[in-house]
């Protein structure tokens, strides 16, 4: 996907027998994620509008403009969506959207290569970043501001500080 979009949700499957699907947000504030549509399939090849109905554990029943079948809306389980970024809001300087943080180098504080960013993942406790690193593995490196005190988009790196022995 382009870095002019980005992921804001996923359909977790049919809601019903009408062709609604329960759609899961990744917004900060849930039901915005109507505000940004049109929102685009992974390859931007389909355009969905999106009415959100009632909320539903996990998410919304939403209805997607050209679904109009269950069997259509199991069809999209799994699918991502995605939002054209200059319908999303502009962020606070220690805040980014995971998009931007895919593909950074990250350096200790000493200027040594630790990885790349591959992912950004959050199991419930925080964000990590999923680092690439050269002939050793990936690793996860909690993101917070202790551990990656300097996030550069602009020179597209990342200055980490991880404890000793973090990565060995």
């Amino acid at each position: 996907m382009a870095k002019d979009r980005l992921c804001v949700g996923a359909i977790a499957g049919a809601f019903g027998v009408r062709g609604d699907v329960r759609l899961k947000s990744f917004c900060a504030e849930a039901a915005a994620i109507a505000r940004y549509a049109p929102l685009y399939s992974e390859d931007g090849t389909v355009e969905y509008t999106v009415k959100l109905g009632k909320p539903v554990p996990n998410g919304f029943a939403a209805r997607l403009g050209g679904i109009t079948t269950r069997e259509q809306a199991e069809a999209l389980r799994g699918a991502r969506l995605y939002a054209d970024r200059e319908k999303l809001p502009d962020l606070p300087d220690d805040e980014f959207y995971h998009n931007d943080l895919i593909g950074l180098t990250v350096l200790d504080t000493g200027g040594t290569v630790i990885g790349r960013v591959s992912s950004v993942q959050n199991h419930g406790a925080g964000d990590l970043l999923e680092l690439q690193r050269p002939g050793k593995g990936n690793a996860l490196l909690p993101f917070t501001k202790a551990m990656v005190p300097t996030v550069d988009l602009a020179g597209g790196r990342v200055i980490a500080d991880p404890p000793e022995g973090l990565f060995e």
